[in-house]
């Protein structure tokens, strides 16, 4: 009784863990955990500080909301997501797409602009919620992560466009393109103001400067501390630069989005966008993270982790969030063992911000600008980048569209071409199927025949007998091309019996089968046949269900591929088609010659004569 209640409560904690995540690794937690958690969440609490002020700026937002969502966002999406070191929060690109998006409806920093953020937070947390209630986390195997890198890439270089006017201390006009940006940029290059551009720069050096002689410590912080330093000086001397001002030392207040239809069906494409975006995203670091900590990520529950957050979020005054690939990179180099390190850095962060908020009044913009720009180019991999380009000419169409799109076009369509062009590409390989053409290697190295590739190797091919590899599905989409493949092998090549190695074969549709079924009835009608050999039982039984087996015939079906060619060799030697062959391909057809040569007829005579 005691072993089945046993049995029935952990029955009942998984089945709540698929709902609530956090039920199953809460109570693995012990005192080295908990340690080693708060150490992490500090870290991350110092790090994310910096960040969230300017990433509120890039999506043209008061820099305590960039806090806000920092303090809300990872709390949810570490309770309800599958990663244990993922940490969420505002991001760069979506910032941007923020910015980009909303203007269109609202002016940056007024209380519309704002109350729209909220509202798309809103949005892209239902869609993000949805996507993982239905199940829908397997489409991110379909996006190529390409498309991440090509877009921040191209958002790296539209902040640093959009901070150019901070930096250099000119006027450029609110919502203008990259092109234009830069026009104005250049009229007014004789009216840069130096003392804005020095504390701009030495802002940006001292983060480059501290990130690579001691990376351990907090670079953007030190360098805002740096910057507003400096500023000091200037400000003494009665030089204008502009100061960020005090940020209210509060908790997240309580808001509420805009429900209005009307307003609603406005953002909703755009809030789409964002959804889509944050999931890539999210997915994208969490795997990257879990192939050094060895975790399984589950997608699905990524998805609703992500929804939920943004969901929350929309209510305390958080904008649109998402993983972040360097808070999450150093919370694992942290050394953080549980989701745990996420919740300690957002409240770290809020005793923070509790405390030093009125020192943010003396933090000049140019110097968060700087920042900014330092953040933008620790966007750009330029590693990645040259290993794509040099590597695989899809990826590389797929990076390079990407990229410019998001210069020169509405960021949301740049994320769709992205996406759709990288659905194409997977596409295009899955509707061409590598079909391999194999034949016997009997000088093979390994003492028996074996089959080889005859564009690896140049070997005799049987005149009367095609051996093909499929390694991809039959489906819908690849029908046509390998329904081409044995039209040419039987018509244009004249053979009539096709062999099909289908150990690579992991699905066939119903359209596939039908076109089996009509090669196969052809080529029976022409006096050869279609044979398989190796199926994989999943794909057989799957395959039976279509009534394609019976319609073809069990006896065209078989486990190994000896015996598929045993059976051959004796229906065309039945039909007489192996008489004259001089190619003997088989080892099989070799020693048939030596059974039936003139030498060996007289050496059984010769025995059968003593024997009598």
């Amino acid at each position: 009784m005691a072993y089945q209640n046993h049995v029935y409560k952990s029955a009942l904690l998984n089945q709540l863990a698929t709902i609530f995540p956090f039920l199953y690794w809460f109570p693995q937690m012990t005192k080295e955990t908990v340690r080693a958690d708060m150490f992490a969440g500090l870290t991350g609490a110092v790090i994310v500080l910096p960040q969230g002020v300017a990433f509120a700026f890039i999506a043209g937002l008061p820099p305590q909301y960039g806090l806000y969502t920092a303090m809300v966002v990872p709390i949810v999406a570490a309770l309800f997501g599958s990663s244990r070191h993922l940490i969420s929060g505002p991001t760069t690109a979506i910032s941007i797409v923020v910015l980009s998006t909303i203007p269109g409806y609202a002016e940056p920093g007024t209380s519309e602009f704002i109350s729209l953020a909220l509202t798309m937070t809103f949005l892209a947390g239902v869609y993000q919620l949805a996507f993982g209630l239905a199940r829908l986390g397997i489409l991110v195997n379909f996006v190529s992560h390409t498309v991440v890198i090509g877009f921040t890439a191209g958002a790296a270089i539209l902040i640093v466009t959009s901070q150019m006017k901070n930096v250099l201390g000119v006027d450029v006009p609110k919502g203008e393109s990259f092109f234009r940006t830069w026009v104005h940029v250049w009229d007014q290059a004789g009216s840069i103001n130096i003392a804005v551009l020095a504390v701009g720069l030495l802002t940006l050096l001292s983060a480059i400067l501290i990130k690579r002689l001691v990376p351990r410590l907090p670079n953007l912080l030190l360098a805002l501390i740096i910057g507003s330093v400096f500023t000091g000086v200037f400000l003494r001397s009665n030089v204008d630069i502009k100061l960020v001002g005090e940020i209210p030392g509060g908790l997240p207040p309580l808001s509420v989005p805009n429900f209005d239809l009307e307003v609603l069906r406005e953002i909703a494409p755009d809030a789409f966008a964002v959804a889509l975006l944050g999931l890539i995203e999210a997915v994208s670091i969490s795997r990257a993270i879990a192939s050094k900590s060895h975790q399984r990520i589950d997608c699905n529950q990524e998805f609703v982790g992500q929804g939920l957050s943004n969901i929350v979020g929309s209510f305390f005054s958080c904008y649109a969030g998402s993983g972040s690939f360097t808070r999450s990179g150093i919370n694992y180099d942290s050394g953080a063992q549980t989701p745990m390190a996420a919740v300690f850095s957002a409240i770290f962060l809020a005793l923070i911000v509790l405390l030093l908020s009125p020192l943010t009044a003396y933090l000049p913009i140019a110097a968060m600008s700087g920042v900014i720009m330092m953040v933008a180019y620790s966007l750009i991999n330029v590693k990645q980048i040259k290993h794509i380009l040099e590597s695989d000419p899809s990826e590389a169409i797929i990076l390079v569209a990407t990229f410019f799109a998001t210069l020169f076009l509405e960021l949301e369509f740049a994320i769709y071409l992205g996406v759709i062009i990288s659905l194409v590409v997977f596409l295009g390989r899955t509707t061409s199927p590598e079909i391999a053409v194999l034949a016997p290697d009997i000088d093979s190295k390994y003492g028996r025949p074996k089959l080889t590739d005859v564009e690896s190797k140049p070997l005799n091919q049987c005149p009367h007998m095609k051996i093909i590899r499929i390694d991809m599905s039959v489906y819908f989409g690849s029908i046509n091309f390998i329904q081409s493949k044995l039209f040419k092998i039987s018509e244009h090549e004249g053979r009539k019996h096709i062999v099909v190695l289908s150990n690579g074969i992991n699905f066939i549709d119903l359209a596939g089968a039908e076109m089996l079924c009509e090669e196969a009835d052809r080529l029976e009608a022409e006096g050869g046949g279609l044979y398989f050999a190796g199926l994989k039982p999943a794909v057989y039984q799957s395959f039976g269900k279509t009534h394609a087996i019976k319609h073809i015939g069990n006896n065209h079906f078989f486990d190994e591929k000896p015996a598929v060619f045993r059976t051959l060799r004796r229906l065309l030697r039945k039909q007489g088609k192996c008489e004259g062959c001089a190619l003997r391909v088989f080892a099989e057809c070799r020693v048939d010659d030596e059974k039936n040569s003139p030498d060996t007829t007289k050496n059984r005579i010769s025995k059968k004569a003593d024997a009598a």
